[in-house]
């Protein structure tokens, strides 16, 4: 049967100003970015226009291109990409977030959608168009003027609950790393919280709800970057700080945000929209706890630090003073420890290209970190190592891979994963020095 024309994708190539070459050269760089080779040219693009439907990964690049090139969210029924073989999850970025949760979670649970999930491509024009945080917000729907926990009803006891066991999927992420909780956190927000949030409440309680759900999301965000889901921690995340303004919390919608442009820095995104993104984190925590203006404006030091100096130093100079005179309470959005304030400074240290005083905060930073701390303190070590390394200390960076290969088989993490990527570059060039072939052959099984 003849194919029918794309003239949706058409008329965004148009709205787009783009040729088909320009589009296949958007797609390349597109693809580059993220660790794939694509072949795409001109003829390519016009088998598309004509109405052949392209194989993932490639719907999920072309609409991420074309959300860049336009400066808003486009998404597959817009650009004609909706029609089988390719599969579309209604993860719209403006669904309603309960939806987008209902529908994240129930995927991530089912293998076969979950493929699709970690198939999507991380996005940078998401990023440039964040969620608005409203001042003057209505009561969310859902809410109803009754007493808390009538008739059924949910109430104080899911709220502490919630608090609960945000505190014990955190803590098991720092033990264990994230591949072993994140899959049980999906379940306790798609069956449990769901349905908190679907049940009428009276509206503080349902306020306290939505808040305490945008924490426990903020948290798998969190877990699957650390997992490298990026395009699943992007959907989270975003669907987290949703429901955090639905809430009226800016406190949590402050952090939701930093754990997005954290996200973007650690994939090596150094673009102004991550920065502006640190900026609005920092901005939206004005009036929020003495702890989280600390740890907005931590960050935010991390990423002005490559571009601009002045606000870099600023941003590390009012974190340090937030927290020495701030007051917190044990829990994963009530506490940041001073470890993680050194290590922030670290890494601000490092980017601003002063590598000695950078050792000196990441050393700090592992001698206050705690034994349940496993994941953080085995990323320091490798951090540590590194900057040793180019400081010229190869012996001093060994002894802190060492300790780093010493936790690296407790952990399920991604992220721990790159960095031994890493350490295994930066040791090779030194195979013929014997502890460092000795670490080389140590590293070689392991993944």
């Amino acid at each position: 049967m003849p194919k029918t024309p794309n003239t949706r994708l058409r008329t965004l190539l148009a709205e787009a100003d783009w040729s088909g070459a320009q589009l296949a050269a958007a797609l390349r760089q597109v693809a580059a970015e993220h660790g794939r080779q694509l072949a795409c040219d001109r003829s390519m693009v016009s088998r598309w226009l004509s109405g052949t439907t392209p194989r993932p990964p490639v719907p999920q690049l072309l609409l991420e291109a074309l959300s860049r090139r336009l400066g808003r969210p486009v998404d597959a029924v817009e650009a004609g990409l909706s029609r089988p073989p390719y599969t579309v999850l209604d993860l719209s970025w403006e669904a309603d977030p309960l939806r987008r949760l209902t529908a994240l979670t129930r995927a991530h649970l089912d293998p076969e959608r979950r493929r699709l999930l970690h198939a999507g491509v991380y996005s940078l024009a998401m990023l440039a168009n964040p969620v608005a945080w409203s001042p003057d917000a209505k009561p969310p729907a859902g809410s109803a003027p009754d007493s808390d926990g009538a008739r059924g009803r949910p109430g104080r006891g899911e709220v502490e609950q919630m608090q609960t066991m945000a505190r014990v999927f955190a803590e098991a992420a720092q033990l264990h790393g994230s591949g072993h909780v994140r899959t049980a956190l999906a379940a306790y927000l798609g069956h449990d919280v769901a349905g908190y949030l679907q049940a009428p409440a009276a509206e503080h309680t349902h306020r306290q709800l939505l808040t305490g759900a945008a924490q426990l999301i903020t948290l798998l965000g969190t877990m699957s970057a650390d997992s490298g889901a990026d395009a699943l921690a992007q959907r989270y995340h975003h669907t987290a700080a949703r429901l955090a303004a639905d809430a009226g919390d800016r406190a949590v919608f402050a952090i939701t945000l930093r754990a997005m442009a954290t996200h973007a820095h650690d994939l090596g995104h150094r673009t102004p929209a991550v920065m502006n993104l640190a900026g609005r984190a920092a901005d939206a925590a004005r009036n929020a706890p003495r702890i989280v203006r600390a740890y907005t404006q931590a960050h935010l030091a991390v990423t002005a630090a490559p571009e601009d100096r002045h606000t870099a130093l600023t941003a590390l100079r009012q974190a340090e003073q937030l927290h020495q005179q701030a007051d917190s309470a044990p829990g994963p959005f009530t506490a940041y420890p001073l470890a993680a304030l050194h290590y922030q400074r670290a890494q601000t240290l490092a980017a601003l290209g002063d590598r000695s005083q950078a050792i000196g905060a990441y050393t700090a930073s592992l001698r206050l970190r705690t034994a349940t701390e496993r994941h953080a303190r085995t990323l320091t070590h490798a951090h540590l190592a590194e900057t040793l390394l180019a400081h010229g200390h190869l012996d001093a960076a060994l002894t802190h891979w060492t300790h780093f290969l010493d936790n690296y088989p407790h952990l399920s993490s991604v992220r721990a994963a790159r960095r031994l990527d890493v350490m295994r570059r930066h040791l090779v060039p030194h195979h013929r020095h014997r502890p460092a072939a000795a670490l080389l052959d140590r590293a070689a099984p392991l993944r």
